[in-house]
């Protein structure tokens, strides 16, 4: 985790600055999911400065929103004025929330970027109530256009951590084959591909 923390760490600031471009994508992704958070109690992890959140927490009961860096939580705390929005910083892989805790966990572009999503996904299935959803959008790169690839090897020189390279019909079947039956799924145009994928736990 150590390497992903010091990124995060260091860009925490300028993070929005950087999401912006792709704000258009964000608010077809916002209508996606405002819907299948009404009225319930959220976890969010990977929130960085918690541009997800603020923008879906009218809709939802209650939202956990929780990152592995203490720069990008401090970054997000700025500015929250809803009493039904809590940032900590937390690890993905070792939650402290106990097991069937949430109706909604929320996961955006940060299983490509974390060793073994794998153990992050046994780890939402945990806290994850049975009829619970998993919310996962991702930045599939392997789709790129040769701008996107110019993107991506640019965003590696400057130390971004990307460890899972997936197309969306890739990223897609490395849910299901981890347990998940993906109910929804859209791309969106951004700089890079984003892949939304709805999912509940798959029957055994």
């Amino acid at each position: 985790m150590k390497e992903r923390k010091t990124f995060w760490d260091k860009n925490a600031g300028r993070y929005d600055r950087f999401m912006r471009k792709d704000r258009a994508a964000y608010e077809e992704m916002y209508k996606l999911i405002r819907p299948v958070v009404k009225a319930k109690t959220v976890l969010e992890l990977a929130t960085g400065t918690g541009l997800i959140a603020k923008h879906i927490v009218n809709a939802a009961a209650h939202i956990e929103a929780t990152d592995a860096s203490a720069e990008m939580i401090a970054e997000a705390k700025r500015d929250n004025h809803s009493a039904k929005l809590h940032f900590s910083v937390q690890d993905m892989f070792r939650l402290p929330y106990a097991d069937k805790s949430f109706d909604v966990v929320i996961v955006s572009n940060a299983l490509h970027i974390v060793p073994q999503p794998e153990k992050a996904l046994q780890e939402i299935k945990r806290v994850l109530k049975e009829d619970g959803v998993l919310i996962a959008p991702t930045f599939t790169h392997v789709g790129n256009s040769f701008s996107g690839k110019v993107k991506a090897f640019f965003m590696k020189l400057a130390g971004f951590p990307l460890h899972s390279r997936w197309t969306s019909e890739e990223y897609l079947r490395f849910l299901r084959q981890n347990g998940w039956t993906v109910r929804k799924s859209a791309v969106l145009k951004a700089s890079f591909p984003l892949t939304y994928a709805e999912c509940v736990k798959m029957e055994v």
